[in-house]
């Protein structure tokens, strides 16, 4: 169990960064109290379901969640990294338990559009905050990054796999989201919303409630992130092209309908919601299906060619 002087620390530091918004490399010095063994955790069926005592007992732990959320931290903010400023994540943020692994592909992107320049680099400076914040919480349970492969230059890479699928090129073309500030938008877009819609599903499996509201301002970012590349993408008339993206995420993560385009050329659709007003969620093995690019049971390929590290670590057999 977490202690209670613990909580009262993060809680201490988490005023503290709110205070501080302008700063967004201050990073948590102190974590609660969570142990560096991990249990063994289960990929729940039905993450949007409501967290009862049976389901929150038989469910991963929060250190699991978190360092689920750590694997797509670091394929997100390398991505961004590479397209806003053309570098990696510095040395120390890559280390932890399993196996680290090594960043393939990805350039900075010539941007023309001055407006998508400063969106980049500013998406780019969240999620490597988000990294370092998962990671301080974490402590010595923090998983390391594995290897990611977020190259658009050859027909085998990541991107090229992801938008082949989705119809946007032909067998043995390639796709690279470094080339311009559309097709940069594009390959946000493959991440974006299945973020929003992982931190959605894991949030009745969280057990702490400094965690859950910790997790909570994560998912509150991806959204704004999401809402912002799919209003630039509809401003710019990419319409085809995301529902495109959309109805290949669809194909993977189940015969559920999870996933909607950004809308037609005179109906837009910037916010995906179902009938509610409500987001969409996703268990981890279905946003595993989504980035290992495999409907299918698998545990890699895709944008994490060896796996993630931690126990949900495996997609859902669709």
């Amino acid at each position: 169990m977490f202690q209670n002087d613990n909580d009262n620390a993060i809680i201490d530091l988490l005023d503290k960064r709110v205070r501080k918004q302008e700063q967004r490399r201050h990073f948590f010095r102190k974590s609660a109290g969570l142990t560096a063994g991990l249990a063994t955790g289960v990929i729940l069926g039905a993450c949007g379901s409501s967290g009862d005592d049976a389901v929150a007992q038989s469910g991963p732990t929060d250190a699991e969640i978190l360092n689920f959320a750590l694997n797509l931290e670091y394929l997100e903010a390398q991505f961004y990294q590479m397209a806003a400023y053309g570098r990696t994540l510095p040395a120390n943020l890559l280390t932890g338990v399993g196996r680290q692994g090594a960043v393939s592909g990805g350039h900075i992107v010539p941007f023309r559009d001055p407006l998508v320049a400063a969106y980049a680099r500013e998406i780019a400076d969240d999620e490597v905050a988000h990294v370092a914040f998962l990671r301080a919480a974490l402590d010595k349970a923090a998983v390391a990054q594995p290897a990611i492969n977020i190259d658009g230059a050859s027909a085998t890479g990541a991107f090229s796999v992801a938008a082949r699928a989705a119809g946007l090129i032909q067998a043995g073309q390639t796709f690279d989201p470094y080339a311009d500030d559309n097709s940069f938008l594009l390959g946000a877009y493959i991440f974006e919303d299945v973020g929003v819609t992982a931190y959605k599903g894991a949030s009745p499996l969280i057990q702490s409630k400094v965690f859950l509201e910790a997790a909570a301002g994560i998912l509150a970012a991806e959204a704004y992130h999401a809402g912002l590349v799919r209003t630039v993408l509809y401003s710019k008339g990419l319409t085809t092209q995301a529902q495109a993206i959309s109805d290949a995420r669809d194909s993977l993560d189940g015969a559920t309908d999870l996933d909607q385009g950004i809308g037609t050329p005179t109906v837009a659709n910037i916010v995906p919601l179902d009938a509610n007003g409500i987001a969409y969620s996703r268990t981890p093995g279905q946003v595993l299906n989504i980035v290992f690019l495999n409907k299918a049971a698998v545990t890699q390929g895709g944008f994490f060619p060896a796996g993630v590290n931690g126990t949900l670590a495996m997609s859902a057999p669709n």
